[in-house]
């Protein structure tokens, strides 16, 4: 295949039969933020909610007949395989599609609503891949590959074709560069062969997650190579092994391939459902944080560039962990531990320290009589250099403090498991409190609450809402519990003792 192979072949690929011709749209908010215009290519618009059923449709439309009288067969993390199994329905031929167990469940029930027979098998897109194969073999099925196929990468690539006209058709005087999410290289093969030809002084750049880069690997190689390992947070993108043919056109038409991690891609995931109300998948989300990580790692300003929009099959149980991961990634939240004595009203003295930040979340359980350790969560308004300073600020104030902020386990277990059980609290009674959230309203609340008892128990995550919602154990000796029950009704604070919730009783008590 040559160059203007491809572009024959992208200028006649049959993709809108079923695909339809995507929005190039403003990201107005973003923009506006990071001092860029930044145009989104709409690929989760299509009727998958993905890119890929253009590059399926244009293969299984290509076949002869004889070659789908049995018929076809892909391995997929699931896009590819809704691409596949709506082109074999239409063409009204079988398709049998071998999905890795760690799939998203939304992706496995809208192939079988497709009429697709879906086969699971092995943890990753390389397990299922290899399980395609030999059922290909074994039924005379014709394997559809997910990217490394000429027609394949031909119909990703009408998505180049529309971006050039579509830029015109809006005016725009010049575009610095387009960033393509990149897992085994179909859809940036075939919109850097055709933009590259067509305009060379666009530059294309790859995105891969750090935990999967394994375009970036083989170009550095020379070579594809096999990754021992790719992690699963952007399924859609977990390839251990790019394909030969797109790995050929990746390293003669792409200029660039990056790496973002987890946090970056969550950030990137809000910044577009800010801007369209739309809520991307981790690997759909890839173009904007790489755009917005090289922007910034280059100091750019001003310039307009395109990023693709890949896809929005994400499962509906995993935007809790997007969340919890979003604010890091925008340098909006810092998450520290540190170290507190434990005496009446260390725990006020703390929050002093911190300043009247907003205060994101605050662990903390009884240990010994003598150090207490918190888990903090504080909101950012600088960034990286507000992070630092105030690192410095807690240590001048003689706190033993960590930031946690880019450590792995602290931000996937680590938090939710500070607590357990204090066989040295002998009186603890459990409360539930709301207050009014604003900046300060922590410290307010714990001022109110005074230091006339110890809190043996505190958790506190702020969700946005109007009202902050604490979770407070106190320490009370039985001949003070009128008293507290008076000062609680002086606080004012909407409260409820959950001394006797069974789920205390069996995790905390």
């Amino acid at each position: 295949m040559t160059t203007n192979d491809y572009i024959d072949r992208i200028n006649t690929a049959r993709v809108y039969d079923v695909a339809i011709r995507t929005p190039l749209e403003l990201a107005a908010n973003l923009s506006r933020r990071i001092s860029n215009r930044i145009l989104m290519k709409r690929e989760d618009l299509q009727p998958i909610f993905s890119f890929k059923l253009r590059g399926a449709y244009n293969k299984i439309a290509a076949l002869p007949e004889e070659k789908v009288a049995a018929g076809v067969i892909c391995s997929s993390a699931g896009n590819h395989a809704q691409g596949v199994a709506l082109a074999a329905k239409r063409r009204g031929v079988r398709a049998v599609i071998v999905m890795p167990v760690t799939t998203p469940r939304i992706k496995v029930d809208a192939v079988k609503a497709l009429g697709g027979e879906v086969t699971l098998r092995g943890d990753n897109y390389d397990d299922a891949y290899a399980h395609a194969r030999e059922l290909e073999q074994r039924d005379s099925l014709t394997f559809i590959h997910p990217f490394d196929d000429p027609d394949v990468i031909a119909g990703q690539g009408t998505i180049g074709k529309e971006i050039l006209e579509q830029v015109q058709e809006l005016g725009e005087a010049q575009i610095d560069a387009i960033f393509v999410p990149v897992g085994g290289g179909g859809l940036a093969a075939g919109i850097a062969v055709y933009v590259k030809t067509m305009n060379p002084a666009i530059r294309v750049i790859g995105v891969e997650p750090d935990e999967s880069a394994g375009m970036r690997d083989s170009l550095l190689a020379g070579e594809p190579v096999t990754l021992e390992h790719v992690g699963i947070f952007a399924d859609g993108v977990a390839v251990r092994r790019v394909g030969d043919e797109s790995f050929r056109l990746c390293k003669q038409f792409v200029d660039e391939v990056i790496t973002v991690n987890t946090d970056q891609t969550c950030a990137a995931i809000r910044d577009i459902f800010e801007d369209t109300r739309s809520i991307v998948e981790p690997a759909g989300a890839l173009a904007i944080a790489g755009a917005k990580k090289y922007l910034a790692d280059h100091e750019v300003k001003g310039q307009t560039v395109i990023t693709i929009s890949g896809g929005a099959n994400v499962n509906f149980d995993r935007l809790r962990h997007i969340v919890e991961r979003a604010a890091v990634g925008e340098q909006r939240e810092m998450l520290l531990a540190a170290e507190i004595a434990e005496t009446p009203g260390s725990f006020r003295n703390f929050c002093n320290a911190l300043g009247r930040r907003s205060i994101t979340e605050f662990n903390y359980r009884f240990s010994d009589k003598a150090i207490a350790h918190i888990f903090v969560g504080v909101q950012l308004r600088g960034g990286m250099v507000e992070r630092r300073e105030l690192l410095g600020q807690l240590k001048s104030a003689g706190y033993p403090v960590v930031d946690l902020s880019d450590n792995e386990m602290a931000k996937l277990h680590v938090r939710h498991m500070v607590g357990g059980r204090a066989p040295a609290v002998d009186n603890e009674r459990l409360f539930r409190f709301e207050f009014p959230e604003r900046p300060g309203a922590l410290l307010d609340f714990l001022a109110a609450i005074g230091t006339r008892w110890n809190i043996s128990l505190f958790h506190y995550r702020n969700h946005g809402s109007d009202y902050g919602r604490i979770l407070a154990g106190i320490d009370v000796a039985p001949e003070d519990a009128d008293k507290l029950k008076v000062h609680l009704a002086e606080l004012a604070y909407p409260h409820w003792e959950e001394s006797d919730n069974p789920a205390y009783a069996m995790f905390l008590a």
